[in-house]
């Protein structure tokens, strides 16, 4: 597999340095992508840079993951208006782990010689002193070509100025480039298009320092059709850690991607052929409304981020809400699917206690809740099988007991076709 090729039809270069491509050919090259540790999960934003991760290690090269322990105490100014806070050790090290964890799900740490290998460049930095680092690293770079990185301009335009903590940054990670070239032989430096000038910072730090030839490949920077952000929410960003974006959120975001975003997120983020996809982009072509490129893009990424169980839940949590689920399905929903599925419904408490004795049903739609203003509309419903409790269809003899809570707490309730409200018993 060329990985160069596999890359450029899957639309994932931006830049690459001459003689990239044929230094890949060459030999099996190990090759570094760095990660923020400021948050103890990834997130979607992060997927382009792991996929190519993912295909270079396919194509029998040696993927290194950088989790910038060093560089996350200080912060990059690359495509920020502010200073970033800084984190402690302790907090950076345990984010580092739960990093690698999720890592694991996408490169195979053991494997032989192209085995992952995760790093933290705060291993190698911690015992470098302020003047060492001005002697072997600084000396090599005159501020003249970092002050010609548009990181640094945009901040020096935008008025908030850069501290020279942030200014440093670029000598930081041109550092980490070059110590891994020469302690683990890493030739290549890839990651987003923004950080395009802080990787040829190392290159250049490479050449000046150890004389040697070391090379830069970026991806595109992913935005929506839309020109909206790609990977936010109105909740936030969609993080791959699943206790912050449940799977059934998870899914559902791929699920809603327009036409034009799921042709391009399906080449960037699964690992579906060329043909595969051209096949499913021909059925999509064929019924639009049956979202088959969106559904096979949710699948492909549920699975590798989370489970197939996960995604089978997420799939029949979905049914539920376009009304095709049962009761059954709807038992066996977690807590925190159930709040995913129904957030934004409707939603009114009522003590356990008004139901431990049995609660006649229209009392409960009336008095206790106020889903039916009146109790003359809550039993004409009921008599047309309007009206159904935890997906079961109800009449006016049906009493609520606490065998009809979901989870221990919540009570569904469905008026009509589409008018849901979720009870909670306290």
């Amino acid at each position: 597999m060329n990985f160069i090729e596999e890359l450029r039809w899957r639309g994932m270069i931006h830049d690459l340095t001459p003689g990239t491509e044929e230094q890949l050919l060459k030999e099996m090259t190990p090759a570094y992508i760095g990660y923020d540790p400021t948050s103890d999960s990834l997130h979607i934003g992060n997927l382009a840079s792991i996929m190519m991760l993912v295909h270079l290690q396919r194509a029998g090269h040696k993927p290194f993951a950088l989790v910038g322990g060093a560089t996350g105490m200080i912060g990059d100014p690359s495509g920020k208006s502010e200073e970033r806070n800084l984190l402690d050790e302790p907090v950076l090290r345990y984010n580092q782990n739960c990093i690698q964890q999720q890592l694991e799900k996408f490169l195979d740490f053991n494997c032989g010689e192209n085995s992952a290998e995760m790093v933290n460049n705060y291993d190698w930095t911690k015992d470098f002193s302020f003047l060492q680092f001005l002697r072997d690293v600084g000396k090599h770079i005159t501020v003249n070509y970092m002050m010609a990185k548009d990181s640094v301009k945009k901040r020096m335009e935008s008025g908030s100025g850069i501290s020279f903590t942030e200014f440093s940054y670029q000598l930081v990670q041109g550092f980490d480039y070059c110590w891994l070239y020469e302690h683990k032989g890493v030739k290549l430096q890839m990651g987003g298009s923004d950080q395009w000038g802080n990787i040829l910072t190392g290159t250049e730090l490479i050449r000046r320092k150890l004389g040697g030839d070391a090379f830069a490949l970026t991806c595109p920077l992913i935005t929506k059709a839309d020109g909206g952000k790609f990977g936010k929410t109105e909740s936030g960003n969609v993080w791959l850690d699943p206790k912050k974006t449940s799977p059934y959120k998870f899914y559902q975001f791929w699920l809603n991607a327009s036409d034009a975003d799921a042709a391009e997120y399906i080449r960037k983020f699964t690992l579906l052929s060329r043909e595969e996809i051209e096949n499913l982009q021909a059925l999509h072509e064929e019924a639009p409304h049956l979202r088959i490129l969106q559904k096979a893009l949710a699948t492909e990424i549920t699975i590798r981020v989370h489970s197939e169980e996960d995604l089978q839940a997420a799939i029949e949590a979905s049914e539920i809400l376009f009304g095709k689920g049962t009761a059954e399905t709807l038992m066996k929903l977690s807590e925190e699917t159930l709040l995913s599925v129904f957030e934004g419904v409707p939603q009114s408490g009522i003590a356990k206690s008004e139901i431990a004795d049995s609660l006649n049903i229209v009392d409960f739609l009336t008095d206790k809740t106020n889903i039916f203003p009146s109790k003359g509309e809550a039993r004409r419903m009921l008599k047309e099988g309007g009206v159904q409790v935890n997906k079961a269809k109800v009449d006016e003899s049906f009493a609520m007991s606490p065998a009809c809570l979901l989870n221990g707490k919540y009570i569904l309730i469905q008026k009509g076709k589409k008018n849901y409200y979720l009870v909670q018993a306290n």
